[in-house]
């Protein structure tokens, strides 16, 4: 019985000491160009509980970035830090002959986020293999991708070739569709486009990330997410913000209006959700939100929730969720009649 109390205590010591022991670890890869501006934009972001890795084989690109990531140059005499040229299977060999480098970084890890773009070298090529040594660890590992705008004939082929390959070794799979945020903002300038997709991407991350690692007003278990994003089948991400007396209504509509790809959520298996408000928000505003946007799915979803207190959300509330086990994704030129026996989750934003 002493036995038994001593080792009790030393282990409510050893949490009162280092509490990040029990945290879990996170690790966010960005392959490639697109996928390393990400990894850039979520540093300057002060996320709390996880590691940020850049993978690149332009080594011009990769030392651009914020000094804080850690930067992995892959390929060797392959590229000779010169990029891929745009071809995914240079890209792929430049992942296989550096894998001992990347599996260091993300070998002890619980949890990966994989981000990258699809259709051009190193993403498309890269990526795949990230994701199979992470898979390897055990660890969930969650995608992030972007898909071309539609008249990028040649990328699009190249990308859906991509998806294809990763999904294989991804949990869930978010993918953002270039194209929608022609339909959603016909008037923004191209960069401006794709910084939204970007700073959807970054906010997701960083909300998931925080929710877990981070004391929060109600918590995000981790097993619980794991659950979720394990569980399979095609799903849906979506950021929306509102503001004023009126922020309730609004970030429910927005929420829901903006979806960057066309599926169908409301036989979604499971619901993730992520509110952030400010000193003013309630209990009953974060629960009536969650209300709201989980009534349209089927009332057998596992539905979990966290809430998030920032003062810098004074008068104003964030939310992002995810919708996992959707289908009516045709972003790979076809419906996903059965995503669930393909075991993955493609998060729209």
């Amino acid at each position: 019985m002493e036995l038994l109390d001593n080792a009790l205590n030393q282990a409510i010591n050893d949490q009162s000491a280092d509490p990040d022991l029990f945290r879990p670890r996170i690790a966010v890869c960005g392959i490639g160009g697109g996928g390393s501006n990400t990894i850039n934009r979520i540093s300057k972001m002060d996320i709390h509980g996880a590691k940020l890795i850049a993978i690149n084989t332009d080594n011009k690109h990769l030392y651009s970035l914020d000094p804080s990531i850690k930067k992995l140059l892959i390929g060797g005499p392959l590229t000779r830090g010169l990029g891929a040229g745009g071809f995914p299977e240079i890209g792929k060999k430049a992942a296989e002959y550096s894998r001992s480098d990347i599996s260091n970084e993300i070998n002890d890890s619980n949890m990966v986020f994989i981000t990258a773009g699809m259709g051009g070298g190193t993403g498309t090529g890269a990526a795949t293999v990230v994701a199979e040594l992470a898979k390897g660890t055990g660890a969930i590992v969650i995608g992030i991708v972007t898909f071309p705008f539609a008249l990028e004939r040649v990328r699009m082929q190249v990308a859906r070739k991509g998806i294809e390959e990763l999904k294989k070794n991804v949990d869930t799979l978010i993918v953002i569709d270039n194209q929608r945020l022609v339909t959603l903002y016909p008037n923004l300038a191209i960069d401006q486009a794709f910084r939204v997709a970007d700073e959807v991407t970054s906010r997701a991350i960083k909300g998931i990330t925080e929710t877990i690692t981070t004391p929060s007003l109600i918590n995000l278990d981790f097993a619980d997410v794991r659950n979720i994003m394990a569980s399979g089948g095609l799903a849906m991400i979506s950021v929306g913000e509102g503001k004023g007396t009126d922020k309730v209504d609004a970030v429910v509509k927005d929420t829901m209006s903006n979806k960057l790809l066309d599926v169908d959520y409301e036989n979604a298996t499971g619901v993730l959700l992520h509110i952030t408000g400010g000193e003013d928000m309630t209990l009953g505003e974060a629960n009536e939100i969650g209300s709201r946007l989980t009534n349209m799915v089927s009332p057998n979803a596992n539905v979990l929730w966290g809430a998030r207190i920032d003062p810098a959300y004074n008068g104003k509330v964030e939310v992002i969720a995810i919708f996992a086990g959707v289908s009516g994704s045709s972003i790979l030129g076809h419906e996903d009649d059965n995503a669930h026996s393909n075991q993955l989750g493609i998060d729209s934003i």
